[in-house]
Protein backbone atom coordinates (compact mmCIF):
# COMPACT_ATOMS: atom_id res chain seq x y z
CA UNK A 1 0.00 0.00 0.00
CA UNK A 2 1.58 3.34 -1.00
CA UNK A 3 2.27 5.35 2.13
CA UNK A 4 0.86 8.53 0.54
CA UNK A 5 -2.61 6.90 0.34
CA UNK A 6 -2.61 5.47 3.84
CA UNK A 7 -4.24 8.33 5.80
CA UNK A 8 -7.07 8.59 3.27
CA UNK A 9 -7.66 4.84 3.30
CA UNK A 10 -7.70 4.73 7.07
CA UNK A 11 -10.26 7.49 7.49
CA UNK A 12 -12.43 6.09 4.71
CA UNK A 13 -12.41 2.66 6.34
CA UNK A 14 -13.17 3.99 9.81
CA UNK A 15 -16.02 6.24 8.73
CA UNK A 16 -17.85 3.06 7.72
CA UNK A 17 -17.53 1.75 11.29
CA UNK A 18 -19.19 4.59 13.21
CA UNK A 19 -22.24 2.60 14.33
CA UNK A 20 -20.03 -0.16 15.69
CA UNK A 21 -17.88 2.40 17.48
CA UNK A 22 -20.93 3.85 19.22
CA UNK A 23 -22.10 0.37 20.21
CA UNK A 24 -18.71 -0.43 21.75
CA UNK A 25 -18.74 2.93 23.52
CA UNK A 26 -22.14 2.20 25.00
CA UNK A 27 -20.90 -1.15 26.34
CA UNK A 28 -18.02 0.54 28.16
CA UNK A 29 -20.02 3.47 29.52
CA UNK A 30 -22.86 1.40 30.98
CA UNK A 31 -20.22 -0.70 32.74
CA UNK A 32 -19.44 1.80 35.47
CA UNK A 33 -15.83 2.01 36.63
CA UNK A 34 -15.28 4.42 39.54
CA UNK A 35 -11.65 4.85 40.56
CA UNK A 36 -12.37 4.25 44.25
CA UNK A 37 -14.52 1.11 43.89
CA UNK A 38 -12.52 -1.98 43.01
CA UNK A 39 -15.34 -4.45 42.28
CA UNK A 40 -17.11 -2.39 39.59
CA UNK A 41 -13.78 -1.23 38.17
CA UNK A 42 -12.71 -4.86 37.83
CA UNK A 43 -15.95 -5.68 35.98
CA UNK A 44 -15.14 -2.97 33.46
CA UNK A 45 -11.59 -4.30 33.22
CA UNK A 46 -12.99 -7.76 32.38
CA UNK A 47 -15.22 -6.28 29.68
CA UNK A 48 -12.37 -4.27 28.19
CA UNK A 49 -9.99 -7.22 28.24
CA UNK A 50 -12.55 -9.35 26.42
CA UNK A 51 -12.95 -6.81 23.64
CA UNK A 52 -9.22 -6.79 22.97
CA UNK A 53 -8.82 -10.56 23.17
CA UNK A 54 -11.43 -10.91 20.42
CA UNK A 55 -9.08 -8.98 18.16
CA UNK A 56 -6.36 -11.61 18.51
CA UNK A 57 -3.87 -9.70 20.62
CA UNK A 58 -2.06 -10.61 23.82
CA UNK A 59 -3.83 -9.29 26.92
CA UNK A 60 -2.20 -9.34 30.36
CA UNK A 61 -4.27 -8.48 33.40
CA UNK A 62 -2.19 -7.02 36.21
CA UNK A 63 -3.98 -7.63 39.50
CA UNK A 64 -4.19 -4.86 42.09
CA UNK A 65 -5.10 -5.20 45.75
CA UNK A 66 -7.00 -1.98 46.32
CA UNK A 67 -7.70 -0.55 42.85
CA UNK A 68 -9.06 -1.96 39.64
CA UNK A 69 -6.71 -4.25 37.74
CA UNK A 70 -4.58 -2.78 34.96
CA UNK A 71 -4.29 -4.10 31.40
CA UNK A 72 -1.25 -4.44 29.18
CA UNK A 73 -2.19 -5.26 25.60
CA UNK A 74 0.58 -6.22 23.20
CA UNK A 75 0.17 -6.34 19.44
CA UNK A 76 2.99 -7.45 17.22
CA UNK A 77 1.66 -7.98 13.69
CA UNK A 78 3.18 -10.91 11.80
CA UNK A 79 5.16 -8.75 9.41
CA UNK A 80 6.57 -6.48 12.10
CA UNK A 81 10.29 -6.56 12.66
CA UNK A 82 11.40 -6.09 16.25
CA UNK A 83 12.66 -2.50 16.00
CA UNK A 84 11.29 -1.04 19.20
CA UNK A 85 7.80 -0.31 20.41
CA UNK A 86 5.18 2.40 20.53
CA UNK A 87 2.97 2.92 23.57
CA UNK A 88 -0.69 3.93 23.62
CA UNK A 89 -1.74 5.06 27.08
CA UNK A 90 -5.18 5.48 28.60
CA UNK A 91 -7.34 4.91 31.66
CA UNK A 92 -10.71 3.26 32.05
CA UNK A 93 -11.58 4.64 35.49
CA UNK A 94 -13.95 7.58 35.89
CA UNK A 95 -14.72 10.13 38.61
CA UNK A 96 -18.34 8.96 38.84
CA UNK A 97 -19.55 6.76 41.71
CA UNK A 98 -21.58 3.62 41.10
CA UNK A 99 -25.20 4.45 40.38
CA UNK A 100 -24.48 7.61 38.38
CA UNK A 101 -26.05 6.02 35.30
CA UNK A 102 -29.41 6.24 37.06
CA UNK A 103 -29.44 10.01 36.69
CA UNK A 104 -26.97 10.33 33.82
CA UNK A 105 -27.74 7.50 31.36
CA UNK A 106 -25.90 6.79 28.15
CA UNK A 107 -27.76 8.45 25.29
CA UNK A 108 -27.20 9.69 21.76
CA UNK A 109 -28.65 13.02 20.74
CA UNK A 110 -27.76 15.57 18.09
CA UNK A 111 -24.68 13.73 16.91
CA UNK A 112 -23.29 13.47 20.44
CA UNK A 113 -22.95 10.57 22.88
CA UNK A 114 -23.63 11.48 26.51
CA UNK A 115 -22.85 9.61 29.70
CA UNK A 116 -20.30 9.21 32.49
CA UNK A 117 -16.85 8.72 31.05
CA UNK A 118 -17.80 9.12 27.38
CA UNK A 119 -15.37 11.99 26.89
CA UNK A 120 -12.89 11.24 29.68
CA UNK A 121 -11.93 8.79 28.41
CA UNK A 122 -13.83 5.72 27.26
CA UNK A 123 -14.28 7.28 23.85
CA UNK A 124 -10.51 7.30 23.49
CA UNK A 125 -10.32 3.61 24.37
CA UNK A 126 -12.86 2.79 21.66
CA UNK A 127 -10.94 4.85 19.14
CA UNK A 128 -7.77 2.92 19.95
CA UNK A 129 -9.57 -0.40 19.48
CA UNK A 130 -10.79 0.60 16.04
CA UNK A 131 -7.46 2.15 15.09
CA UNK A 132 -5.86 -1.25 15.61
CA UNK A 133 -8.70 -3.00 13.76
CA UNK A 134 -8.23 -0.68 10.79
CA UNK A 135 -4.53 -1.46 10.60
CA UNK A 136 -5.36 -5.16 10.79
CA UNK A 137 -8.11 -5.02 8.15
CA UNK A 138 -6.05 -2.98 5.70
CA UNK A 139 -2.98 -5.18 6.36
CA UNK A 140 -0.79 -2.16 7.02
CA UNK A 141 2.84 -3.20 7.67
CA UNK A 142 4.21 -1.81 10.91
CA UNK A 143 7.77 -1.22 11.97
CA UNK A 144 7.25 -1.54 15.69
CA UNK A 145 5.40 -3.53 18.31
CA UNK A 146 2.42 -1.66 19.82
CA UNK A 147 1.76 -1.78 23.57
CA UNK A 148 -1.53 -0.46 24.94
CA UNK A 149 -1.62 0.28 28.68
CA UNK A 150 -5.03 0.82 30.28
CA UNK A 151 -4.89 1.77 33.95
CA UNK A 152 -7.58 2.04 36.59
CA UNK A 153 -6.49 4.94 38.77
CA UNK A 154 -5.52 7.93 36.64
CA UNK A 155 -8.28 10.08 38.10
CA UNK A 156 -6.83 9.66 41.60
CA UNK A 157 -3.15 10.07 40.83
CA UNK A 158 -2.05 6.77 39.21
CA UNK A 159 -0.35 5.59 42.39
CA UNK A 160 -0.74 1.89 41.62
CA UNK A 161 -0.01 2.21 37.91
CA UNK A 162 2.84 4.71 37.82
CA UNK A 163 5.59 2.09 37.87
CA UNK A 164 3.92 0.17 35.02
CA UNK A 165 3.51 3.33 32.95
CA UNK A 166 7.08 4.48 33.45
CA UNK A 167 8.51 1.01 32.77
CA UNK A 168 6.69 0.71 29.43
CA UNK A 169 7.50 4.31 28.51
CA UNK A 170 11.23 3.70 28.94
CA UNK A 171 10.96 0.84 26.43
CA UNK A 172 9.05 2.97 23.93
CA UNK A 173 10.10 5.27 21.12
CA UNK A 174 6.94 7.38 21.50
CA UNK A 175 3.82 7.55 23.64
CA UNK A 176 0.33 8.51 22.49
CA UNK A 177 -2.01 9.51 25.32
CA UNK A 178 -5.76 9.12 24.79
CA UNK A 179 -6.86 11.87 27.15
CA UNK A 180 -9.64 14.02 25.63
CA UNK A 181 -8.71 16.76 23.21
CA UNK A 182 -9.20 20.41 24.15
CA UNK A 183 -12.10 22.57 23.00
CA UNK A 184 -14.53 22.28 20.10
CA UNK A 185 -11.69 22.17 17.57
CA UNK A 186 -10.22 19.09 19.23
CA UNK A 187 -6.80 20.58 19.93
CA UNK A 188 -4.02 18.18 20.85
CA UNK A 189 -2.24 18.87 24.14
CA UNK A 190 1.39 19.57 23.38
CA UNK A 191 2.23 20.94 26.84
CA UNK A 192 0.85 20.35 30.31
CA UNK A 193 1.62 21.99 33.61
CA UNK A 194 3.33 20.03 36.31
CA UNK A 195 1.00 19.46 39.23
CA UNK A 196 1.47 19.05 42.94
CA UNK A 197 -0.07 19.46 46.35
CA UNK A 198 1.83 20.65 49.39
CA UNK A 199 0.82 21.10 52.99
CA UNK A 200 2.23 23.99 55.03
CA UNK A 201 1.82 23.33 58.75
CA UNK A 202 2.59 25.95 61.38
CA UNK A 203 3.30 25.03 65.00
CA UNK A 204 2.84 27.82 67.52
CA UNK A 205 2.09 27.94 71.24
CA UNK A 206 -1.32 28.18 72.88
CA UNK A 207 -2.14 30.80 75.51
CA UNK A 208 -5.12 32.69 76.88
CA UNK A 209 -5.93 35.45 74.41
CA UNK A 210 -7.01 37.81 77.18
CA UNK A 211 -4.90 36.98 80.22
CA UNK A 212 -1.54 36.19 78.60
CA UNK A 213 -1.49 36.88 74.86
CA UNK A 214 2.24 37.67 75.06
CA UNK A 215 2.96 34.10 76.09
CA UNK A 216 1.41 32.64 72.94
CA UNK A 217 2.72 32.19 69.41
CA UNK A 218 -0.18 32.57 67.03
CA UNK A 219 0.02 29.90 64.33
CA UNK A 220 -2.80 31.50 62.34
CA UNK A 221 -0.95 34.82 62.16
CA UNK A 222 2.20 33.02 61.06
CA UNK A 223 0.30 31.10 58.42
CA UNK A 224 -1.31 34.29 57.10
CA UNK A 225 2.12 35.87 56.72
CA UNK A 226 3.48 32.82 54.92
CA UNK A 227 0.53 32.73 52.52
CA UNK A 228 1.12 36.40 51.69
CA UNK A 229 4.73 35.50 50.87
CA UNK A 230 3.73 32.54 48.74
CA UNK A 231 1.16 34.54 46.79
CA UNK A 232 4.00 36.64 45.37
CA UNK A 233 5.44 33.55 43.68
CA UNK A 234 2.58 33.45 41.19
CA UNK A 235 3.53 34.30 37.62
CA UNK A 236 0.59 33.44 35.39
CA UNK A 237 2.29 34.65 32.22
CA UNK A 238 5.04 32.11 32.86
CA UNK A 239 2.58 29.39 33.81
CA UNK A 240 3.33 29.36 37.55
CA UNK A 241 0.51 29.25 40.08
CA UNK A 242 0.61 28.53 43.80
CA UNK A 243 -2.75 28.70 45.55
CA UNK A 244 -3.73 28.16 49.17
CA UNK A 245 -7.11 26.53 48.67
CA UNK A 246 -7.72 24.96 52.09
CA UNK A 247 -6.83 26.58 55.43
CA UNK A 248 -7.44 25.44 58.98
CA UNK A 249 -6.31 26.69 62.35
CA UNK A 250 -7.09 27.39 65.96
CA UNK A 251 -9.65 25.95 68.37
CA UNK A 252 -11.49 28.86 70.07
CA UNK A 253 -11.62 32.61 69.69
CA UNK A 254 -10.10 33.21 73.14
CA UNK A 255 -7.18 30.80 72.67
CA UNK A 256 -4.03 31.81 70.81
CA UNK A 257 -3.88 29.33 67.92
CA UNK A 258 -1.32 26.59 68.51
CA UNK A 259 -1.56 25.02 65.07
CA UNK A 260 -2.62 26.04 61.56
CA UNK A 261 -2.27 24.51 58.14
CA UNK A 262 -2.80 25.33 54.48
CA UNK A 263 -3.08 22.99 51.51
CA UNK A 264 -1.40 24.44 48.45
CA UNK A 265 -2.10 23.65 44.80
CA UNK A 266 1.14 23.84 42.79
CA UNK A 267 1.38 24.31 39.01
CA UNK A 268 4.33 25.03 36.72
CA UNK A 269 4.84 24.84 32.96
CA UNK A 270 8.60 24.28 33.06
CA UNK A 271 10.62 21.69 34.94
CA UNK A 272 13.06 24.41 36.03
CA UNK A 273 10.19 26.42 37.55
CA UNK A 274 8.83 23.32 39.27
CA UNK A 275 12.20 22.77 40.92
CA UNK A 276 12.44 26.43 41.88
CA UNK A 277 9.02 26.42 43.55
CA UNK A 278 9.87 23.25 45.42
CA UNK A 279 13.15 24.76 46.63
CA UNK A 280 11.41 27.94 47.79
CA UNK A 281 8.86 25.91 49.73
CA UNK A 282 11.60 23.99 51.53
CA UNK A 283 13.43 27.24 52.23
CA UNK A 284 10.57 29.02 54.02
CA UNK A 285 11.52 30.35 57.44
CA UNK A 286 9.24 31.56 60.27
CA UNK A 287 8.21 35.20 60.45
CA UNK A 288 7.25 35.15 64.13
CA UNK A 289 9.83 34.23 66.73
CA UNK A 290 9.22 30.77 68.13
CA UNK A 291 6.97 29.56 65.32
CA UNK A 292 7.95 26.36 63.53
CA UNK A 293 7.13 25.36 59.96
CA UNK A 294 6.61 21.92 58.47
CA UNK A 295 6.30 21.22 54.74
CA UNK A 296 4.78 18.04 53.36
CA UNK A 297 4.20 16.91 49.80
CA UNK A 298 5.14 18.83 46.68
CA UNK A 299 4.99 18.25 42.93
CA UNK A 300 4.00 14.70 41.97
CA UNK A 301 3.85 15.15 38.18
CA UNK A 302 6.48 17.08 36.29
CA UNK A 303 5.42 19.32 33.39
CA UNK A 304 4.97 17.88 29.92
CA UNK A 305 7.17 20.34 28.08
CA UNK A 306 6.50 21.36 24.49
CA UNK A 307 9.94 20.28 23.32
CA UNK A 308 9.00 16.66 24.12
CA UNK A 309 5.90 16.81 21.92
CA UNK A 310 6.83 19.09 19.04
CA UNK A 311 8.08 16.51 16.53
CA UNK A 312 5.15 14.16 17.09
CA UNK A 313 2.67 17.00 16.72
CA UNK A 314 4.25 18.06 13.42
CA UNK A 315 3.87 14.50 12.17
CA UNK A 316 0.25 14.33 13.37
CA UNK A 317 -0.57 17.65 11.72
CA UNK A 318 0.86 16.45 8.41
CA UNK A 319 -1.11 13.19 8.55
CA UNK A 320 -4.31 15.03 9.45
CA UNK A 321 -3.87 17.33 6.46
CA UNK A 322 -3.68 14.27 4.21
CA UNK A 323 -7.10 13.30 5.61
CA UNK A 324 -8.48 16.76 4.90
CA UNK A 325 -8.48 17.67 8.59
CA UNK A 326 -7.11 20.73 10.36
CA UNK A 327 -5.23 20.00 13.58
CA UNK A 328 -4.25 22.49 16.27
CA UNK A 329 -2.40 22.38 19.57
CA UNK A 330 -2.79 23.84 23.05
CA UNK A 331 -1.35 23.94 26.55
CA UNK A 332 -3.39 22.32 29.32
CA UNK A 333 -3.31 23.49 32.92
CA UNK A 334 -4.05 20.05 34.35
CA UNK A 335 -1.88 16.97 34.44
CA UNK A 336 -2.25 13.48 33.01
CA UNK A 337 -0.23 10.29 32.77
CA UNK A 338 1.43 11.96 29.77
CA UNK A 339 3.30 14.09 32.29
CA UNK A 340 4.89 10.91 33.64
CA UNK A 341 6.12 9.72 30.25
CA UNK A 342 7.22 13.15 29.07
CA UNK A 343 9.24 13.66 32.25
CA UNK A 344 11.33 10.65 31.20
CA UNK A 345 12.23 12.40 27.96
CA UNK A 346 10.12 10.02 25.86
CA UNK A 347 8.38 11.80 22.95
CA UNK A 348 4.76 12.09 24.06
CA UNK A 349 1.64 13.38 22.34
CA UNK A 350 -1.40 14.00 24.56
CA UNK A 351 -5.04 14.82 23.88
CA UNK A 352 -5.31 12.09 21.24
CA UNK A 353 -8.69 10.94 22.55
CA UNK A 354 -12.26 12.07 22.00
CA UNK A 355 -13.51 15.45 20.83
CA UNK A 356 -16.26 16.75 23.08
CA UNK A 357 -16.87 18.61 26.31
CA UNK A 358 -18.06 18.40 29.91
CA UNK A 359 -15.47 16.13 31.50
CA UNK A 360 -16.45 15.27 35.08
CA UNK A 361 -19.85 16.94 34.70
CA UNK A 362 -23.49 16.04 34.11
CA UNK A 363 -23.29 17.09 30.46
CA UNK A 364 -20.17 15.07 29.58
CA UNK A 365 -20.29 14.04 25.93
CA UNK A 366 -18.26 13.36 22.81
CA UNK A 367 -18.83 14.24 19.15
CA UNK A 368 -19.59 11.02 17.30
CA UNK A 369 -18.44 12.20 13.86
CA UNK A 370 -14.97 12.91 15.26
CA UNK A 371 -14.44 9.35 16.49
CA UNK A 372 -13.37 7.86 13.13
CA UNK A 373 -11.19 10.91 12.46
CA UNK A 374 -9.29 10.50 15.71
CA UNK A 375 -9.05 6.73 15.33
CA UNK A 376 -7.62 7.22 11.83
CA UNK A 377 -5.09 9.75 13.08
CA UNK A 378 -3.91 7.36 15.80
CA UNK A 379 -3.68 4.50 13.32
CA UNK A 380 -1.66 6.62 10.88
CA UNK A 381 0.74 7.66 13.62
CA UNK A 382 1.22 4.06 14.74
CA UNK A 383 1.98 3.09 11.15
CA UNK A 384 4.49 5.86 10.54
CA UNK A 385 6.12 6.72 13.89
Amino acid sequence: MPETNLPEKLIGHLRSRVREMVAELRDLVVCESPSLEKAPADRCCTLLAGKWRKRGVRVERLAQKHRGDHLRVTWQPPRTRAQGQLMVLGHYDTVYASGTLGKMPFRVKGGKAYGPGTFDMKGGLVQALFAMEALQSLKVPLNKCIVFVWNSDEEIGSDSSRKLIETEARRSDAVFVLEPSLGPRGLLKTARKGVGEAELIVHGRASHAGLAPEEGINAVHELAGQIARIEEWNDLRRGISVNADVIEGGTRSNVIAERARAVLDLRALRISDMRSIDKRLRSLRPIHRGAKLEIRGGFNRAPLEHKVTAALFAQAKSLAAQMGLSLGEATAGGGSDGNLTGALGVPTLDGMGAVGDGAHSTHEHLVISAMPQRAALLAALLATA
